[in-house]
Formats: C-alpha cells, structure tokens, sequence
C-alpha cells in the first residue's frame, strides 16, 4: 500500500464536495511529476487530501477505489486518472506551516516542490499528518 497527498483548490473541488459525492475520478493533471506518482496508484492505495490556496491545509483521507487508467477524455496515452472514495475529515486540519516546520517533512516534495498537486509521502510522514491531526 502506498501514500499520498492529493492538493486541490476547494473552489474547484474539495473534501466537502467529495464527501457529497462520494467518490471522484482523480484527473485534470498535466505535470510530468505528478503524472509519474499518478501510474503507480493502485486500488487501497490511501489519500490525504490538501486544500491549496487560502486554506493550504490537509483536510481529510480518502481511499483510492480503482488505481491509474488512461484518461478517457485524452488522446495523450501519458495522462492517467483514478478514482478516490471519501474515509474521513481529519480531526482538525494540519497546515502548510506546520508541515513544512515538521523534520519529517524536510527535503519532501511537500516542502521543495510546492505547485506539486500529488505527493507521495513515507509511511512515517503519513503517521505524522494523521499524529498533528489529533493535536
């Protein structure tokens, strides 16, 4: 099982609407980066969604229900997609800050690349969002 941080801007979409929903197809990703973490989702996969923009906070956990697939609104065999399912909010949300002043995060994606819309995280910083949740 792998683990990840998905960042979206909650005017477009966000853990509410996903909640509402009740799962999504994870696509609109054009960065090479993001691309490459993208086709090594796999069904169980778990995901830690984070509000970009004003908020710039992990928000809630979501769970992959059907790992990478090419997108079927592109003709560009590279770009894939996968769908997510909602698990929870966090108990409070964990902000860019903290994160970024957190030694687990140091020289992660999450804290060098920050335009980077899908973070693969360790299994300690995956442990360490959820321990900052809960104060």
């Amino acid at each position: 099982m792998s683990y990840l941080l998905l960042k979206t801007e909650p005017r477009s979409y966000s853990f509410a609407d996903l909640e509402r929903d009740g799962a999504t197809v994870w696509d609109g990703v054009r960065n090479a980066l993001a691309l490459s973490h993208m086709r090594n989702v796999k069904a169980g996969d778990e995901v830690i969604l984070y509000h970009s923009g004003n908020e710039s906070s992990a928000v809630g956990l979501a769970k992959v229900r059907r790992g990478a697939y090419p997108d079927p609104g592109s003709d560009d065999e590279r770009i894939v997609v996968f769908d997510i399912t909602p698990v929870r909010r966090l108990e409070r949300p964990v902000s860019l800050k903290e994160l970024k002043s957190d030694p687990a995060f140091s020289g992660s994606d999450l804290a060098r690349l920050p335009r980077l819309s899908v973070v693969p995280l360790s299994t300690a910083q995956w442990r360490r969002i959820l321990a900052l949740a809960r104060g």
